[in-house]
């Protein structure tokens, strides 16, 4: 299936830039494409390993940790693909690099030496893809090796056990390196790898939902970080931990029935929470399952949306011009960057790439791709997730309550927003406080208030969330003089809905947003005929999409905000509509319809409002203004 591609990636300096990208013309269709993907993602990287081969130093950017364990990182993740294309019997004349660089990076005496692990260390994340290559390619990775070296490697991998580390995903890379380290025949530690399997386990929620830590948060690292290392410790020690196994097998399938709702026909995933640089690592979910021998779809469906997601990714311009993976989404973007990506992060992407470590007669690679049409559409209610997703071919939406993702920046974007979407993404603001250019402002698809008219704040760090009478709801309490209780559902095509109950002891300033859209294509001055702004409604159409939004309980103020630039992470232009009013103190009520389709010539059908909502009204006795939108 072809990609429709917006007016931005449309333009021939984007569509130059994305021929960077090592995905670029590969048809991905067959194991061999892959395999070929893979060495096109090397291939730039091997002018910068150093001297003694272990250590990658890709940008000057910096990162929350020294550069020694940042330059380790980049050495490590390109494994993620390498050691499946080892594995799997394909020929690659450098893997005597990565033998050397095993050898030099946990050798104290060599300038290259990847240093001590300590508590919280990032050399413990990278302990992962190392156990990679000593459970999958033993023979070409770490045989190779001298006694010495082996002994070096195995000991230093083995003071994981010897430190805390953060109580989350990171358990895994504990049971993983000890795992490994049994396989090649290593002092390893079963009550290490038992207590964290055990902790592991608490985090569970339901229904194949895992949060991450103690923390209420779960985003993509539930299905590329729980579900991916489950189904690695259950195929790679099914027999050792059974009852396991059949856990992270049994949930997976249960995850699989949800998650596929969150890729587009066009394999475009839904960007939510953090990590977003990590990229295609989105559909790692689905090449965790093959590798486990897990069905857990039909294998033609789990074949074509792990494919088309890759295809999709392979017209984004995501790499540098010498083919070097960048910080960002579709395209550079440092804006939406974690503390702790790296210049050599982005490559755990390659995890999406295990599929390589099956033989040709798997029924992986057996299996005739299903085509993007035969996937199920319709409303999805998630309730141990809190999200309710509809895909509707041209796009997969998300709704959520919320969550609190405070540790990471630009939470109130990451997990805060009422909708997220495969096809407009969303946006981090960077100029939102400016009194003076408060129309620069980001917040698409979110809420933001302000006491004075100057100081905005943006909906984040929601201390209650869920599903309430069918509806993904949250609340915001800021502090003690201000509770917004909001509650949302889809509607018509196109449309989702939101309610708002509003308590503040003081008067309050309120904006609320609607998609963001590309603007490729409007020059220095928009087009008149691009927006039309009327009592409490506001909708503009560009050559890429539609996007509008418009008051359900009054005549908000419209406008379409020009959002600053570089901070969506689909297009690096965009615009948005907005509705803003001042409410006196007390509680108030505010409902909105939300509009977007990417279709520049799509008319906007009526709104339909949901069963849900209607009852939800009736329910808190609030009255609809304009219900025949």
């Amino acid at each position: 299936m072809s990609t429709k591609l917006t007016a931005w990636e449309r333009d021939p300096v984007v569509r130059r830039l994305a021929e960077c990208n090592p995905l670029h013309g590969n048809p991905l269709a067959s194991r061999a494409d892959l395999a070929r993907a893979v060495l096109a993602f090397y291939e730039p990287l091997k002018p910068w390993y150093s001297e003694g081969n272990a250590r990658l130093r890709l940008g000057a950017g910096g990162v929350h940790y020294g550069s020694a364990a940042a330059e380790m990182e980049s050495f490590v993740r390109p494994l993620w693909g390498l050691v499946p294309l080892l594995a799997g019997g394909f020929a690659f004349e450098d893997a005597a690099r990565f033998v050397e660089g095993l050898a030099n990076g946990t050798d104290p005496e060599h300038p290259e030496y990847w240093g001590e692990v300590g508590p919280f260390d990032q050399r413990m994340v990278e302990m992962a893809g190392l156990s990679l290559a000593l459970l999958v390619a033993p023979e070409q990775l770490w045989a190779p090796l001298t006694d010495e070296a082996q002994g070096r490697l195995a000991r230093w991998m083995l003071t994981i056990n010897d430190h805390p580390m953060p109580d989350n995903n990171w358990l895994f890379f504990r049971v993983l390196t000890n795992l490994a380290l049994r396989h090649v025949g290593r002092d390893w530690s079963l009550e290490a790898v038992t207590a964290a399997l055990a902790r592991i386990d608490s985090f569970y929620i339901a229904d194949g939902y895992y949060r991450d830590g103690d923390k209420y948060q779960l985003d993509y690292y539930t299905p590329m970080g729980m579900h991916f290392y489950g189904l690695m410790v259950a195929k790679c020690a099914g027999d050792l931990f059974p009852d396991h196994a059949a856990r992270y097998r049994q949930r997976a399938r249960l995850f699989a029935a949800d998650f596929q709702h969150w890729f587009a026909d066009d394999g475009a995933a839904i960007p939510y929470g953090r990590s977003m640089t990590y990229r295609f690592v989105q559909a790692a979910f689905w090449a965790g399952c093959a590798f486990a021998d897990e069905e857990v779809l039909p294998w033609g469906r789990i074949k074509g949306l792990l494919l088309r997601h890759l295809r999709w990714w392979g017209t984004q311009p995501i790499a540098e011009r010498d083919g070097v993976l960048s910080i960002g989404y579709s395209y550079p973007n440092l804006i939406m960057s974690e503390a702790y990506n790296a210049p050599g992060s982005p490559y755990w992407a390659l995890k999406s790439f295990l599929v390589l470590a099956l033989p040709q007669e798997h029924p992986f690679w057996h299996a005739e791709e299903e085509a993007p049409e035969a996937l199920p559409g319709g409303r999805v209610l998630a309730e141990a997730g809190g999200f309710i997703t509809r895909r509707t071919g041209e796009d997969a939406v998300m709704l959520t309550g919320g969550q609190n993702g405070w540790e990471h920046r630009g939470c109130d974007a990451k997990y805060s927003r009422f909708a997220y979407s495969s096809a407009f993404a969303f946006s981090v603001a960077s100029d939102a406080t400016a009194p003076d250019r408060a129309d620069w402002s980001a917040i698409d698809s979110g809420l933001t208030i302000s006491r004075d008219g100057f100081a905005w704040m943006s909906r984040s760090r929601l201390t209650e969330a869920g599903i309430d009478a069918g509806m993904a709801w949250g609340r915001w309490q800021p502090d003690d003089m201000l509770t917004i209780d909001s509650w949302l559902d889809f509607a018509g095509p196109g449309w989702h809905v939101r309610l708002h109950r509003i308590t503040s002891t003081t008067p309050l300033h309120v904006a609320e947003g609607g998609f963001s859209i590309d603007r490729t294509g409007d020059g220095h001055q928009t087009p008149e005929d691009w927006m039309q702004i009327g009592a409490g409604r506001g909708f503009v159409r560009t050559l890429s999409a539609v996007t509008g939004i418009v008051d359900l309980t009054g005549t908000r103020k419209a406008m379409i905000v020009r959002a600053a630039p570089n901070t969506n992470l689909r297009f690096p232009r965009t615009f948005f509509p907005r509705l803003s009013v001042t409410l006196a103190a007390g509680t108030n009520w505010l409902a909105t319809a939300a509009f977007a389709v990417p279709d520049p010539a799509a008319e906007v059908p009526p709104v339909g409002l949901p069963e849900t909502l209607l009852t939800l009204c009736r329910r808190e006795q609030v009255s609809l203004t304009r219900s025949d939108v």
